[in-house]
């Protein structure tokens, strides 16, 4: 585990001030915090299981044959991205001071990586989705999760007295950031996220669609109850080992040592396209396999249309929906993608067998107007590779390492 104890940069490029608790991340801070976030918030490792791969910096664009997409980059806040086609990536880019190796704070990508973790245990027999939160983890009985079941979590179908308004410090997702040391504790606040996570209250309500961070955390502690270990030990065992990854990703921690599973991973782009392609190979990784066909084709078979109430997500896909801590645009492409604040996106497009990773530092967490030019530059990319033949496009994906392990 690191702490945040070490180094602050007193002065970096873009800002006239160092961050802190309070302000790390939002803009111009986040263009450094997200790639430093152990030196603000305390972190613990998600461990692959394959030797570390010498990275190769790369801004190869041109392969795409997409006018101006340097600048539809960059106008986005783009710090990373990412194009891979089967196992080669055909393009990438990097915003100058960032690089290849560099972790990123990927935001609710993480909830997806979550979802994985729990379709393996599914899939093993460890957990049954038809079981209720509370027969897994009794302290939540009298809270908003004693009744709904493990599907109900899995699809954000609950309606709780949660508000995920990001900008209010009297909402509770700031609570709950701060109970999680994302932000300076407050008199009264809950000691740590297992505490936050048995406040929250509701009607009982189930079967709607509502977006709800806490949701992730309550099914990683379902994780660590079931398998006995650290929420990112789990993450490590069940995905990351399996990923043949080029880097250890990490995952904020609170003062109890649980991991941030709804938000807190930061890993690199290459890695994270790792995940996407794990989708694409039907939950077979390169270290074994992490969740059934059956699982991976339920997500991109998209989730319940009529309970998508969220009006920010349909503006953009008329025909979305979310199960199993996805997003499913509903177009005609078929494309799934994990999605997090402040313009983090893992974009899978199966009709091109294509994985676009952008990672990026908005200086708010929500905009409407970068919503809808990022998608439509990952429908421009997925649309292109339907034609790109590949001819002359160099591969930077390293060579396995699971024969040199």
């Amino acid at each position: 585990m690191t702490s945040s104890t070490g180094t602050h940069p007193a002065r970096y490029p873009g800002a006239a001030s160092q961050p802190g608790q309070d302000n790390w991340q939002v803009g111009p801070h986040n263009r450094w915090t997200f790639a430093h976030l152990g030196e603000i918030v305390p972190t613990a490792a998600i461990t692959r299981r394959f030797p570390a791969a010498p990275a190769v910096a790369t801004e190869r664009l041109d392969a795409l044959g997409l006018p101006g997409l340097t600048q539809r980059l960059e106008e986005t806040y783009t710090d990373a991205f990412l194009v891979l086609h089967g196992n080669d990536v055909i393009a990438e880019y990097y915003r100058p001071g960032f690089a290849p190796d560099d972790l990123h704070l990927v935001m609710s990508i993480s909830k997806s990586m979550c979802g994985l973790v729990i379709g393996a245990l599914i899939d093993a027999g460890e957990i049954v989705p038809s079981a209720r939160v509370v027969d897994y983890v009794p302290e939540l009985a009298g809270s908003a999760y004693d009744g709904p079941t493990i599907q109900h979590v899995l699809d954000m179908a609950i309606e709780l007295n949660y508000s995920e308004n990001y900008g209010d410090p009297a909402s509770e997702v700031q609570t709950h950031d701060r109970s999680a040391g994302w932000r300076t504790r407050r008199e009264g606040d809950p000691e740590d996220t297992y505490a936050f996570l048995t406040t929250l209250t509701g009607d009982g309500t189930v079967g709607n669609f509502q977006y709800c961070s806490a949701n992730t955390d309550v099914l990683a502690w379902i994780i660590e109850r079931v398998t006995g270990l650290r929420y990112s030990e789990a993450l490590s065992k069940h995905l990351w080992s399996k990923l043949d990854a080029d880097r250890d990703a990490t995952i904020t921690v609170d003062p109890a040592g649980f991991g941030f599973a709804n938000g807190g991973v930061s890993c690199t782009a290459r890695d994270l396209a790792r995940v996407g392609r794990l989708m694409l190979d039907d939950g077979e990784g390169p270290g074994g396999r992490v969740v059934s066909a059956e699982w991976v084709q339920s997500i991109l078979a998209g989730g319940d249309k009529e309970a998508m109430k969220d009006a920010s997500f349909t503006t953009i896909h008329h025909e979305g929906s979310y199960t199993r801590q996805w997003w499913c645009t509903g177009n005609g492409r078929g494309n799934i993608t994990g999605i997090g604040i402040h313009g983090q996106y893992l974009w899978i497009d199966p009709p091109s067998d294509t994985v676009i990773v952008k990672l990026s530092t908005w200086p708010e967490p929500e905009s409407g107007h970068l919503h809808t030019l990022q998608n439509q530059l990952l429908l421009d990319v997925s649309r292109t590779m339907d034609h790109n033949t590949l001819s002359g496009a160099s591969t930077t994906e390293p060579e396995s390492k699971e024969t040199a392990a």
